[in-house]
């Protein structure tokens, strides 16, 4: 651990991945610093996808070092970067469409009254966030008859729920939703980046990475 390290929220040093003979990160890396957005830019098959699901601990990487506010971490999964605060926007939804909108929110942060789980609550924060978002699905409707754009809002909804969240990291985040989804996403990322989260966008749009 080094001074220089501390002055960022996640830096990563020479991380390299491959699949095989295919090595599709080849010593990448990038620092970033509280409260700021860093745009990620890169044509399709770059990487861009398989480097945030390394941050993420999805994929191991096979060289390379992560810190988080300078203290080296190693993700077994993304349940243990949720832990230390990071979140990621997959390209593609990844809801469970057989649950309802409210249970896909509150997933993996659930709330409890006494031994039993708090529907109220789930329904009660599910129509909160979505309100935030701008779109008011009613939290009993089941993920998997909602249109892509609004499962993709869902999602965003789930990240957003994190209460300790440090790092946001959004992959083609707009690819599925409309002009108008895409108005009230920016002005949620405004918003976050003025609360000091720190946030990864990746887009091969370069209109979205100027805005």
């Amino acid at each position: 651990m080094t001074d220089d390290k501390n002055k960022y929220i996640l830096s990563i040093n020479g991380m390299s991945k491959s699949f095989g003979r295919n090595k599709v990160l080849k010593h990448i890396s990038m620092n970033v610093k509280p409260g700021t957005i860093m745009g990620l830019m890169g044509e399709n098959g770059a990487g861009k996808s398989t480097f945030i699901k390394v941050i993420t601990g999805v994929h191991k990487a096979e060289e390379g070092e992560m810190y988080l506010f300078g203290e080296k971490v190693d993700f077994k999964g993304p349940k243990d970067a949720q832990e230390a605060g990071i979140a990621a926007v997959y390209q593609h939804p990844t809801s469970y469409p057989h649950l309802t909108v409210a249970e896909n929110i509150f997933m993996g942060h659930e709330k409890k009254k006494g031994f039993f789980l708090d529907d109220k609550a789930h329904s009660e924060g599910a129509k909160k966030i979505l309100q935030r978002l701008e779109h008011e699905i009613p939290p009993e409707t089941m993920v998997g008859d909602l249109r892509v754009g609004q499962q993709q809002m869902v999602e965003i909804a789930r990240n957003l729920n994190q209460d300790d969240l440090r790092v946001l990291i959004m992959d083609e985040p707009t690819s599925s939703l409309s002009a108008a989804e895409v108005k009230v996403l920016f002005k949620i990322m405004r918003e976050l980046l003025e609360a000091g989260i720190s946030i990864v966008y990746i887009s091969h749009r370069l209109e979205e990475i100027m805005e």
